[in-house]
């Protein structure tokens, strides 16, 4: 019924990279209808916390964000759902947790009550869940419960587009149909002076972590790196006679392994710092890898090559480390806030993965 674009389903100079936002007319032109066409219809049923709120700082920012920006926006929203491409079912994972889940008993049933009655709700008052068995609905979490929320909707798990920070392949994130949202802390919920980076001449350090040991990975790199070299700055808890943002923004490489989950926020700390990502996760689909060639202003280094680090990073030549710097500088637009959103920030580039999986969602009846 459904055949969704993938990154492997478009051409391979489809990359959105600064200024040159689009490398061929065609592309751009997705792009540009995305803009003049793409309606999104926002279920207005459901009462806050659960629904049409969400957190606005910390680590799951970015649900309580999209939900705010798309609730408020009046070009891609629609109030007639008629006339609607896709719909939002705007529920926050991280708000029914924290209102509804008792950490002693642990009763994750809550989610499936919650997540079952709205989907009944919806497809009953209104036709389209159940004329495209959910295919042209999105939902949106940044919680590392949000794939298991969906399970208890199999029609939200297996048809639905899923947008989720934790985008591991090896739980059953589909890239045909979902889209990988980037993880940004927002440790006040401010939104302004994101990007802030010290001159080139003061990146002093060749690479830097700092964070708990926690997951598969990070234990391996804190047995090879942690306070071991001058050069790779690793920390399981930085000293208080440094600054975490000062370090970001002094290194050449900031290392981005995943914890508990794949994706890390770390990866837009270090491109709001001009810091090339160095990526060490397994299964994790990048955040709009459909249009970002990431090995344009990243690296990535497997698990397996962590004790060689250090040869690594001081292996890629400098005019190779500039191309790679400009890079960062080029796509950090696109992992911006913006309060109202502007053009090819990032609540921009979350519609347009999801408007390029929707553009082939066949709907019948």
């Amino acid at each position: 019924m459904t055949r969704n674009v993938t990154g492997k389903d478009l051409p391979s100079n489809y990359y959105m990279i600064g200024m040159s936002i689009f490398s061929n007319s065609n592309t751009e032109k997705s792009y540009l209808l995305m803009e003049k066409l793409f309606k999104i219809f926002v279920y207005k049923e459901g009462e806050p916390p659960l629904f049409h709120y969400g957190p606005c700082k910390n680590i799951y920012s970015m649900e309580g964000m999209f939900i705010n920006l798309m609730e408020a926006n009046n070009h891609f929203q629609t109030l007639n759902p008629d006339k609607a491409h896709v719909y939002f079912l705007p529920f926050s994972v991280v708000m029914i947790l924290e209102h509804l889940f008792d950490p002693i008993i642990r009763d994750k049933a809550v989610l499936e009550r919650i997540l079952r009655d709205y989907v009944r709700t919806v497809s009953t008052k209104y036709p389209y869940w159940n004329r495209s068995l959910g295919a042209d609905h999105f939902m949106l979490s940044s919680h590392d419960w949000g794939p298991r929320a969906t399970w208890y909707v199999h029609q939200m798990y297996f048809t639905s587009i899923r947008v989720l920070c934790n985008a591991n392949t090896s739980e059953f994130f589909n890239p045909r149909k979902d889209v990988p949202l980037p993880e940004i802390n927002l440790l006040t919920g401010n939104i302004n002076g994101l990007v802030e980076a010290l001159p080139k001449s003061n990146k002093t350090i060749l690479g830097f972590f700092a964070g708990r040991s926690h997951g598969r990975i990070r234990p391996i790199l804190f047995r090879h790196w942690e306070e071991k070299d001058e050069d790779i700055r690793v920390y399981s808890k930085i000293p208080p006679e440094l600054s975490y943002d000062e370090m970001m923004k002094s290194s050449k490489f900031c290392l981005c392994p995943s914890g508990y989950e794949v994706a890390s926020p770390r990866i837009v700390e270090a491109i709001y710092a001009n810091c090339v990502p160095v990526l060490i996760s397994q299964n994790y689909v990048l955040p709009f890898s459909d249009v970002l060639d990431w090995d344009k202003f990243s690296i990535q280094v497997s698990v397996s090559e962590l004790p060689n680090l250090k040869n690594i990073l001081l292996g890629i030549s400098e005019e190779r480390y500039e191309k790679m710097v400009e890079g960062v500088r080029q796509v950090q637009r696109h992992f911006v806030i913006n309060d109202p959103p502007k053009r090819y920030d990032v609540f921009h580039m979350i519609i347009h993965s999801i408007w390029l999986r929707r553009l082939n969602v066949r709907i019948h009846g």
